[in-house]
Formats: C-alpha cells, sequence, structure tokens
C-alpha cells in the first residue's frame, strides 16, 4: 500500500514542499530511504522504530520505501521523522490515511514519540497557505511562531500518540488560536535600556540620532571607557518600529537559523547582533554545506555592532562590503544559489590606536610614530567608504557623571526619528528598494541633495582645508540632506552642512599622524 505524507524543507529563507511516499510491500525486510536524504534522515529508523514500538504498534518488517520528492534537493535534518513515521503507520494500516493530503507535518521523534521543536516552521506555514494545505502540524514548542500564519490550522501537538488520535478522529484538537499581533505590538517598546540612562555624550547621541534617521552606517572612535559599547546598545531604542512586514522577515531569518526561543511569535523589536571579532567570515555573512544565514543577515531590519573594528580579520571584513551595499548576500554552490536578505545598518566602534589613547584630553598616548595610522590602515578604506559617519568620543567629565537629572529618553528621541523616516519614505515613494537617505543613488543625489552657493563655497573650503578624501564629498550630501529632515528643513542650509562635515574625522588628511 502507497500513502503520501508531506513535509517542507527549507532553502535559503523560503520553504517548498517535500512529498514523502510510503510503500510497505508484502514481502522483503528492508527499509530503504531515498530522495537524497542526509545521514540524519538516514538514521530516523531508529528513531522511528523505538518510537512506534512505545506506542504498542509493530514495526512494518516487510520491505518498506520511503521516497522524499523532489529528489534532486537534499533533505536534511531529524525534522522529518514524525511524516515518515506517520506514513509507515498509515500504510501498515494502523492510522487512518484518509486526510495526510490536506494537512503538513513536520518534528523530530524522541525514543518515547516525543515531539522535539524543529527550525523553520514560520516559512513552512507561509508555504503550507500558499500550497493550498488545511493545517499544519508542528510539535508544540512551534505552535506559536506557526500560528501567525493566517487562514492556516496550525496544530502544536506534544506527541506521536496524539498525531495518530487526530487523524483517526478528526476534530478531536482544537487548533491553535493565538493573536500574535496583539503580543506584537505590546512588546515593541519593551526595552531593557534606555537612552536616559547615558549621562553627558550629547554630542553622540547626536551623531546617533542622525544615523538613525537616515538609515546611515556609523563607526564611533574613542579611547576605552568612553561609552561606546553602551551607546551602541541603546541604538535599536531610537530606530523606528519594526512594520508587521518586516517582524515577518526578520522571524523568518530567525526561525531558520535556529535562533527563535520555544513558544516564541514574532520578533517585535529590531535585532541588534554583536559577533566577537574572531569570528569568521562564513559566520559573518552565511555558508555552509547547506547554507545557513550568518550574523549580517541575522540583522537584517536592525543593527550589526562590531566591537574592536581592527581586531576583525581583514578578510571578514572585507566580505561585507558587497552586501552592505545590495543589501543581500547570495550564497553559490556547486548545485544552488541561495540568497539571504542583509539590509542591516552597521555601526562599529574602535579606539584610535593599540593603547587606546591617541586624542585623549588627560592621557598621554603611548604608541611609537607611526603606530597609530598602521593600526586605523587595519580598516579598508573601501569599508570606511561605506560608513558615513565617523564619530569621535571622549570620557565624560565626573560633573555629567555626578548630575542628578536625567538625559532626554529613547522615546522623546525615536519621535524625532520617526518623523524624518516619515519623510523620506514620501521623497522616495516613487522609487521601489529606496526607504531612506543612505539608499540614495547618484541620480537621487543629484536631484534631492541640491544646495546652495552657500553650501557649495562651505563644502569646497572644508575639502581644502581640511584634506577631506573625494569619497567623502557624497556622504556629506546625504549626511546633511537628514540633518535637514530631522529639522523638518525642506532645503539643506549651511548649519546643517557645517554639522555633516564634522562628522568625516578619519577622511581628514594628516588624522593620526
Amino acid at each position: 500500500m502507497i500513502v503520501k505524507t508531506f513535509g517542507s524543507a527549507i532553502q535559503g529563507v523560503d520553504a517548498i514542499t517535500i512529498t514523502i511516499e510510503v510503500n510497505v510491500a508484502s514481502q522483503g525486510n528492508k527499509l530503504f530511504i531515498v530522495g537524497l536524504p542526509d545521514n540524519a534522515v538516514k538514521e530516523s529508523e531508529r528513531r522511528i522504530e523505538s518510537a512506534i514500538n512505545n506506542l504498542g504498534y509493530p514495526m512494518p518488517r516487510t520491505r518498506t520505501v520511503v521516497n522524499m520528492a523532489p529528489a534532486d534537493i537534499r533533505k536534511a535534518g531529524a525534522a522529518y521523522d514524525l511524516p515518515i513515521a506517520v506514513g509507515m503507520l498509515g500504510a501498515s494500516g494502523h492510522v487512518s490515511a484518509t486526510t495526510f493530503g490536506d494537512y503538513l507535518m513536520m518534528g523530530e521523534l524522541s525514543l518515547d514519540g516525543t515531539l522535539l521543536p524543529i527550525k523553520g516552521a514560520l516559512p513552512m506555514a507561509i508555504q503550507a497557505r500558499k500550497e493550498g494545505f488545511r493545517g499544519f502540524i508542528v510539535p508544540a514548542q512551534n505552535a506559536r511562531e506557526a500560528a501567525m500564519v493566517s487562514q492556516l490550522e496550525v496544530y502544536g501537538i506534544s506527541h506521536l500518540a496524539d498525531v495518530l488520535r487526530f487523524f483517526d478522529h478528526p476534530g478531536s484538537l482544537p487548533p491553535e488560536s493565538i493573536d500574535a499581533r496583539d503580543d506584537f505590538f505590546s512588546a515593541q517598546g519593551a526595552f531593557d535600556v534606555d537612552f536616559s540612562d547615558v549621562k553627558g555624550q550629547h554630542n553622540i547621541k547626536r551623531a546617533l540620532e542622525i544615523a538613525a534617521a537616515g538609515g546611515h552606517n556609523a563607526i564611533l572612535i574613542g579611547p576605552p571607557g568612553a561609552g561606546k559599547t553602551m551607546l551602541a546598545k541603546r541604538l535599536p531604542t531610537i530606530l523606528p518600529p519594526l512594520t508587521l512586514q518586516e517582524a515577518l522577515e526578520t522571524t523568518k531569518i530567525h526561525s531558520v537559523a535556529g535562533k527563535l526561543p520555544e513558544h516564541a511569535s514574532l520578533i517585535a523589536r529590531r535585532p541588534f547582533r554583536s559577533p566577537h571579532h574572531t569570528i569568521s567570515d562564513t559566520a559573518l555573512v552565511g555558508g555552509g554545506s547547506i547554507p545557513q544565514p550568518g550574523e549580517i543577515s541575522l540583522a537584517h531590519n536592525g543593527v550589526l555592532f562590531l566591537d574592536e573594528l581592527p581586531e576583525f580579520k581583514r578578510k571578514v571584513l572585507e566580505v561585507m562590503r558587497q552586501p552592505i551595499e545590495e543589501r543581500r548576500v547570495t550564497i553559490s554552490r556547486a548545485r544552488t544559489a541561495i540568497d539571504f536578505p542583509a539590509g542591516f545598518m552597521l555601526l562599529a566602534s574602535m579606539n584610535p590606536c593599540p593603547c587606546g589613547y591617541f586624542n585623549h584630553p588627560e592621557k598621554e598616548c603611548t604608541c611609537a610614530a607611526g603606530m597609530v595610522q598602521k593600526y586605523l590602515n587595519k580598516v579598508s578604506g573601501p569599508l570606511l567608504d561605506r560608513i558615513d559617519l565617523h564619530v569621535e568620543v571622549t570620557p565624560v567629565s565626573f560633573s555629567s557623571l555626578s548630575a542628578p537629572h536625567k538625559s532626554e529618553p529613547s522615546a522623546y528621541i525615536r519621535d524625532r526619528v520617526i518623523a524624518a523616516r516619515a519623510v523620506q519614505a514620501a521623497r522616495f515613494a516613487a522609487s521601489p528598494g529606496i526607504y531612506n537617505n543612505a539608499q540614495m543613488n547618484s541620480q537621487q543625489l543629484a536631484t534631492v541633495c541640491v544646495v546652495s552657493d552657500a553650501c557649495n563655497t562651505l563644502l569646497k573650503n572644508a575639502i581644502n582645508k581640511l584634506k577631506l578624501s573625494a569619497r567623502a564629498y557624497d556622504r556629506i550630501l546625504k549626511v546633511s540632506r537628514t540633518i535637514a529632515d530631522l529639522a523638518a528643513s525642506e532645503t539643506v542650509e549651511v548649519a546643517h552642512m557645517a554639522e555633516a562635515i564634522q562628522y568625516r574625522s578619519l577622511d581628514r588628511a594628516g588624522w593620526g599622524n
């Protein structure tokens, strides 16, 4: 007897449906699993046998063939245990197979039949709805995640016995009824940190506000203990809240990577990823024999923070150049090429020199001649070219630290950022894929950033006197446009241009000498 069940395979951040055909013959005594399974799928025979026996059913002892189609797509992981086990029991006549075609099911089996959580439940549920399945059966730990998809019955089940009971007695289990949207909106403003906790550093907070308003990449340069990491961790608190579409994109990526906690629903806050400087290029951009998203994709719609930037391997930093520009990364293999989204804000920090005290207002730098420039050269010019704001951070004075009053809270700053982003959304409404000033191309820059003669003169003098590099020109124009948006100004004024010029520290000839 041939029975079909349906599972799902992850490719990139999307899913494709896998048809699992089980044929139990009347003779022979061996199990064959075909259709390009990996070792984890092949090992399912032992887990399934133990789970079935613990339920009191006999394992089929005749020739059994399990075919996983399409056969040219590699099947990986233990999540196929459930559809294979149910298919074998259906083909053996121990469970009714009449409604198997209405449901997609995935789950790893423990030896006693308990269902264990899986990766990628959300994209699987989206694909199940797209292909017209009535419902999706998943382990209970993944139920909230899958139930975010509307017009699809999601059943969170804890044990194989409950799955068999469900097919023998349709309607015996109610589908999950979770209002993920209410949870999503209520959790959007819940942050553990706030800019009101930061004493002093008003110029740094202003720079981060500009970066958030225009989607600009930024780098903080300053001595140890100046507050670079503390300020960076608070950047997500002033970014605009995630939209539902952005939240779905972000949750899909974290689901595929297995980064969602059990019983999680939509990710409500923008991601903040801070990998250690020993990270490999594959872990940063993604890859592996079965391509998985890397840190830049996990930071999609959020912030990627690289602390102590010069300590990262040169090769690791260079692989980011293309994803920063294209907002996606392509992982190519012999059999396939997979795209992962990578639309993140890059925020980096670094000491100005090996000892950390170059340009310190009180402590003297102990580095030898030429060491400062050598240290800065660890970060390539093309990567710095993609960073709009260079912000020098100085230590906070005692008077600021001991001040009794609190600083401006993140909520007030976020309101200004949202207003500036709304201006940019209207400006780029007719330009698909462009959402903020940092994403402007050369043609849009010439149209949007038309400046007065006074601004041109100021910019010309700055380039000549400060010996700014040519790559600073476009960046200054984009940042000045964002500053004007924050000020609700239709045109870029001299004050906006002057403020933007000061955020190009590392482009100044002689900086570090």
